[in-house]
């Protein structure tokens, strides 16, 4: 069976109709089990929506290659969630109402998920962020959860490095897109570990939106007030402008890049200026374990370099997903349960698991929805090459 969909979302099925497998799916156990990737195949994130589309089909081709749900598979239903509120909400009701599936993974931005996460909390279906770090996401409800680790983890961490590398840094300067929840919520968590944590002095707070491409302006505010280490919050691409505006107008100091920063998709759009560039990671492909060295192969085989921390924990979303199916439908056979009884049950075993992945071992505290417990944690130093294009990522505890 093949599943296209357009951007728009409609699901075209060749061979056994989709609504018909999940509609009655349970009484034949041979069907898939549809799990839904809602992330965004079009606007501004969808770099990052492919980056997660291919994690989780990595993940589909690795778990089914090791029997799947006890013998049965699983199969991904992919929604294009876009770069906006209204998409990723028509998208959570066709994977909720129309394809049926037990589960989703997704959307790609926080704003998104306060958005569409509601409507999956009140119809009981679990949601799995898997790059979604905005304080406040696992209050939306109890069906609302996330592998993606908030900024309160990797804030601290990214600063005592900048401190261990330079140990006079004194003066701080913050720079983000004041338009997009996960990057409000990441630049408050550096701005509190900053003063309060590390009893650094907070010298210039710059605001811009996603959609700017020229930040002359708020660097030379910035460089008017002399700090020792920048912190930048923002996406891929304006992100990595601010780091090679930074450095153009002749910064010479540390910068620190958030969480979207994590990623040798920003190589391009600094290139040299990337040379020095910090980012806390929740994610090392250097990380040894079977499944991430299985992970980091299949990526490789297909992308030529290392996968990338959003490829990582879209595969980890798809894997707690099946690993949680497993242990459901050995205490209550998954063919004998209704689609409400089985989307409950796995969201409650979800959250009692303890989990092998790529991102080492995760388990979740509900508040009320599942919140990340990560066991390790690690940063990143781009190193770039002699040609000034391409680079890569050190990595280290």
């Amino acid at each position: 069976m093949r599943v296209s969909v357009t951007t728009r979302g409609t699901i075209l099925v060749a061979g056994l109709a989709l609504v018909s497998m999940v509609g009655s799916a349970w009484s034949q156990p041979v069907q898939p089990i549809p799990i839904g990737i809602a992330v965004a195949q079009t606007g501004n994130i969808a770099p990052a929506g492919r980056e997660q589309i291919l994690g989780a089909q990595l993940a589909e081709e690795y778990f089914n290659k090791e029997g799947g749900v006890n013998g049965r598979p699983v199969k991904l239903v992919l929604e294009d969630a876009g770069s906006d509120d209204a998409t990723a909400i028509d998208a959570f009701q066709e994977l909720i109402h129309g394809a049926r599936v037990v589960g989703i993974v997704g959307p790609s931005l926080s704003r998104q998920i306060f958005a569409a996460g509601p409507i999956a909390n009140r119809a009981k279906v679990p949601v799995m962020g898997a790059s979604n770090t905005a304080k406040g996401i696992t209050q939306i409800g109890e069906f609302v959860s996330r592998v993606s680790a908030p900024p309160s983890v990797l804030a601290p961490v990214a600063i005592g490095a900048a401190l261990r590398l330079n140990p006079k840094i004194r003066r701080v300067a913050v720079v983000y897109a004041q338009d997009e929840a996960f990057n409000r919520s990441e630049a408050e968590t550096f701005q509190l570990a900053v003063t309060d944590t590390f009893k650094l002095d907070l010298v210039s707070v710059q605001t811009f939106q996603t959609t700017d491409t020229d930040f002359t302006a708020h660097v030379t505010r910035v460089l008017n007030a002399q700090p020792d280490l920048v912190i930048i919050s923002g996406l891929q691409t304006a992100g990595a402008t601010v780091v090679r505006q930074l450095r153009e107008l002749s910064y010479k100091g540390l910068i620190i890049g958030g969480s979207g920063l994590n990623t040798t998709n920003i190589l391009p759009v600094c290139k040299a200026h990337c040379d020095g560039l910090l980012v806390a990671q929740v994610y090392s492909p250097e990380f040894k374990s079977k499944v991430n060295e299985a992970f980091r192969s299949m990526y490789k085989g297909k992308q030529d370099k290392d996968p990338t921390q959003l490829s990582a924990q879209a595969f980890t979303a798809v894997q707690v997903f099946v690993e949680a199916l497993r242990a459901v439908d050995k205490k209550t056979p998954i063919a004998r349960m209704d689609l409400a009884a089985l989307r409950i049950d796995l969201n409650r075993q979800l959250m009692s698991g303890t989990y092998e992945t790529p991102l080492g071992e995760i388990s979740f505290t509900p508040s009320p929805g599942g919140e990340i417990n990560q066991k390790y944690s690690y940063m990143a130093w781009v190193r770039m090459g002699a040609d000034g294009a391409s680079g890569r990522f050190v990595y280290w505890r």
